[in-house]
């Protein structure tokens, strides 16, 4: 009896030596158990956290360099910004406009130059109305590249208005008329 139980252990012994020792049985020991974590723990959805409700969407108006400055992400949780005349509401795009992104710097101002030129540093955005007449043909295609990504990707909410110029007034049957024309 004692013989049984010395071989059992041996074996049970070369068992486990013969798992740790192969490579491929390695392996497969970590699939398995990488397997049975999935099934027993894979199905819980990832704890997110809070998670923020929407900002609801945004009356359409006409802006000004200064009405349009707080929305920025910082004073406002809405960002806008303007690109080639037209404002768009990119808070959705939180994650590149907002104040840590990589576009953050057009958050609340008119991006057109920067976007045109692909300089993001903030001397390349002007604080008074820019006619954008200086910028070379492959500037102005640039532009409206951007501008047609915005369009599509984005919610319009408004022009930004030059100085002189008065704001259009809005109604919900033009809203949809003035979209379809922009």
């Amino acid at each position: 009896m004692a013989e049984a139980e010395s071989s059992s252990e041996l074996s049970s012994g070369g068992i486990f030596q013969e798992i740790f020792t192969s490579p491929l049985n390695l392996t497969l020991l970590s699939l398995c158990l990488f397997l049975l974590y999935k099934i027993f723990r894979g199905d819980r959805p990832p704890d997110l956290g809070e998670i923020e409700e929407p900002l609801p969407k945004l009356k359409k108006r006409d802006f000004t360099l200064a009405e349009l400055k707080p929305y920025d992400g910082v004073e406002n949780p809405r960002i806008l910004m303007a690109v080639n005349g037209k404002v768009f509401d990119v808070t959705r795009g939180k994650k590149f406009y907002g104040p840590d992104g990589p576009y953050g710097v057009f958050a609340g101002r008119d991006a057109s130059r920067g976007l045109a030129t692909f300089n993001l540093e903030k001397e390349a955005l002007k604080d008074e109305p820019d006619d954008l007449s200086d910028l070379n043909a492959m500037q102005q295609d640039s532009l409206s590249e951007w501008e047609a990504q915005f369009t599509t990707k984005y919610d319009y909410v408004g022009k930004l208005l030059k100085p002189g110029e008065e704001p259009t007034e809005y109604t919900d049957d033009e809203e949809g008329k003035d979209k379809k024309e922009n």
